[in-house]
């Protein structure tokens, strides 16, 4: 136990040896990362995780902001459970099913204006993926084909199948694929505390960059444009960068001209995760489709979804009728009963309440603790979706140099210490800059949010130590 009464992992690092362990034992796993040994999650327990061995993870970062319930959660389990009992799955060639139906409607009361019909999918990827497909078939449907851009932003990410990637802004993740992408134009990102011009106001920030939007329009000719793709707040390219206030008022007003579909990713940042249901409530923005996966289903099925206007669903049954896409498990029965689980217990646990705050608590504490840290230039987001970036200098906000791989040093020592968080480089231009996403569950309670405070500053300062040469204080 440490001092908040958080059981987290031991300092001494585990026996490669042993099956709980990394195991050293012949696998046939393609890791994602082929070099590296992995701890072998056998359970888990509300906030956190437990490997073979008995350590325990104070899940910081819900993984990769899916887990909004934690672990274990008995309501989802016996959903699951429940559906399987009736069917686990049905071709949706041939059927509905009750649990996509339900779901569904539960998500359609709740979504921004003029929402009407939802895709389900097996993941975020597939949502945006399925996505700028419904958007190229919507102008098909309605006499304008001609319509083939799409518009994107610098370091973004929207996933990783080909259509996804090519939206995206992440140059790491796309330098091996560029050849098998579209041509996509990018524009600034919505990041003042990096881009913002000496004295320039959020608001003023937000407009010029917004205004590239037009320009990029105008240029590419604006009967050629489908739609403009972006995270209503950025994940994990630049760690839970919000938009500036007016921003997405201003990209709805140059969609609306030029008859652009303004398409939002809310795969990482909805569902919840930054207070609100749909993270663009907060903007007062309704976009013509909106993707979501991770806190859909909180990592108990795999599960993601589109939500598309009436419009477009209306072009689509009253042209061809049929959306020329699919995948083998949309609207499958177990994950969409899961995921229904998951947004029921949401609502009647009130848990958006206690995302707004401990999301303040959290921030607050971070601040505390890193507002003048020598290496913490930056704390920013919504809710429990919260980022610090990590530079090398303060004064001058110069990042660490990329070899040094910060990023990688700080997710080290921090399982080390017992804490999942979900740190990524790469953070300014795909190159330089390193921050650390934190996105807990919905459920976690004062005592763990002062824990993932206390033991990141301890991470944090074990890594720079060690890339200075220097033994950790």
């Amino acid at each position: 136990m440490d001092l908040h009464g958080i059981r987290t992992g031991p300092r001494r690092r585990p026996d490669p040896g042993r099956l709980g362990g990394k195991r050293s034992f012949m696998s046939h796993v393609f890791y994602r990362h082929t070099r590296h040994r992995y701890p072998v999650a056998v359970r888990g327990e509300g906030v956190h995780v437990i490997d073979g061995e008995g350590r325990r993870y104070l899940d910081a970062s819900g993984g990769a902001a899916v887990s909004c319930l934690g672990h274990s959660h008995p309501a989802v389990i016996q959903a699951i459970k429940d559906q399987i009992d009736r069917i686990a799955y049905a071709h949706t060639g041939f059927f509905t099913n009750e649990a996509s139906e339900a779901l569904a409607d539960h998500l359609i009361a709740r979504a921004p204006a003029g929402m009407e019909r939802v895709y389900f999918v097996s993941g975020g990827s597939e949502a945006n993926e399925t996505a700028l497909k419904l958007a190229r078939q919507y102008f098909v449907e309605i006499g304008q084909p001609q319509r083939r851009h799409f518009i994107a932003r610098r370091q973004s990410y929207h996933g990783n199948t080909l259509g996804a990637l090519a939206v995206g802004g992440s140059v790491a993740r796309r330098a091996v694929y560029r050849p098998l992408l579209i041509e996509v134009s990018h524009i600034a990102p919505c990041f003042h505390f990096r881009y913002g011009e000496p004295g320039e106001s959020e608001v003023d920030f937000g407009r010029r960059v917004a205004d590239e939007l037009e320009a990029e329009i105008l240029r590419l000719g604006p009967d050629t444009v489908i739609g403009f793709i972006a995270e209503t707040v950025v994940g994990a390219t630049s760690g839970a960068v919000p938009p500036v206030p007016g921003y997405f008022k201003r990209i709805r007003e140059i969609c609306d001209r030029y008859g652009v579909l303004l398409i939002l990713d809310e795969v990482m940042s909805g569902m919840g995760r930054t207070g609100t249901l749909f993270a663009c409530e907060q903007d007062g923005v309704a976009p013509d489709l909106v993707t979501c996966a991770k806190g859909l289903g909180g990592g108990y099925q795999p599960i993601g979804a589109v939500l598309t206007a009436g419009r477009i669903y209306d072009a689509i049954a009253g042209g061809s009728g049929f959306f020329q896409h699919g995948f083998t498990y949309i609207g499958h029965a177990t994950a969409c009963a899961a995921a229904l689980a998951v947004q029921q217990t949401v609502e009647r646990d009130h848990l958006l309440d206690n995302v707004k705050r401990q999301g303040a608590r959290l921030r607050a504490l971070l601040e505390e603790r890193f507002g003048r840290h020598p290496h913490v230039g930056d704390v920013r987001g919504r809710g429990l979706f919260l980022g610090l970036e990590i530079v090398a200098e303060r004064e001058t906000m110069a990042p660490f140099d990329p070899a040094l791989q910060m990023h990688a040093r700080i997710k080290a020592a921090a399982m080390e210490r017992g804490l999942m968080c979900y740190p990524s480089g790469g953070t300014i231009d795909g190159r330089r800059g390193d921050h650390v996403l934190l996105a807990p569950p919905f459920i976690v309670e004062d005592a763990h949010v002062a824990a993932i405070v206390d033991i990141l500053g301890a991470a944090i300062d074990a890594a720079v130590a060690d890339a200075q040469g220097q033994a950790p204080a």
